[in-house]
């Protein structure tokens, strides 16, 4: 199942996911999530968070500051994000 983002983009499951705990991981802690923070989360490698970051960036869901950690700000709708599981 796919969700749609504010620009009319479809985001996949797994994109959803990865929208969803950024949202929320922002909202707790009033900071974006570092790619450690989502390495952890989803029990993936460095790279895979890395490849899924710039994909995510690339389809134009999020956005960041170059050189900038915790730089990650949700383009997406917040209304169109899955639960997180």
């Amino acid at each position: 199942m796919a969700g749609v983002s504010r620009s009319g983009k479809t985001f996949t499951a797994k994109q959803g996911q990865y929208l969803a705990y950024i949202h929320l991981y922002t909202r707790l802690h009033r900071r974006p999530p570092g790619e450690t923070d989502m390495q952890e989360y989803f029990r993936v490698s460095p790279p895979s968070v890395h490849q899924m970051v710039l994909t995510l960036e690339r389809a134009g869901f999020i956005q960041r500051q170059p050189r900038t950690p915790r730089s990650i700000e949700l383009l997406a709708d917040p209304n169109q994000l899955p639960d997180l599981l």
